[in-house]
């Protein structure tokens, strides 16, 4: 099963292009543990003296996705069919694998 990719023009003219997890998502089973609050981990931080600040959008393409499973990324374009090697935008439990 290849997911279908679609192209986005963004505002510069540019394109964007984006593969469409639906299909996968929607056969993925769901993790069932809450995330933090926002609130309650800024609560928890009251009384550090060592902040850190990151950017999540980075950390995606840091993680390796399981070597056997990367055929579920698979997209298909008029080049040929592609799969991701590290944890793409859009896959349902990837937020949670970050964080």
């Amino acid at each position: 099963m290849a997911s279908p990719v679609i192209f986005v023009k963004r505002k510069n003219g540019s394109l964007r292009m984006c593969i469409d997890y639906q299909k996968l998502n929607d056969m993925t089973v769901k993790n069932v543990y809450p995330l933090p609050r926002s609130n309650d981990l800024i609560e928890k931080l009251q009384g550090a003296k060592i902040f850190s600040k990151f950017n999540l959008k980075w950390g995606y393409n840091l993680v390796r996705i399981k070597e056997g499973d990367e055929w579920e990324t698979a997209f298909k374009t008029c080049y040929g069919l592609f799969k991701y090697l590290v944890m793409p935008f859009g896959l349902t439990n990837t937020v949670t694998t970050l964080v």
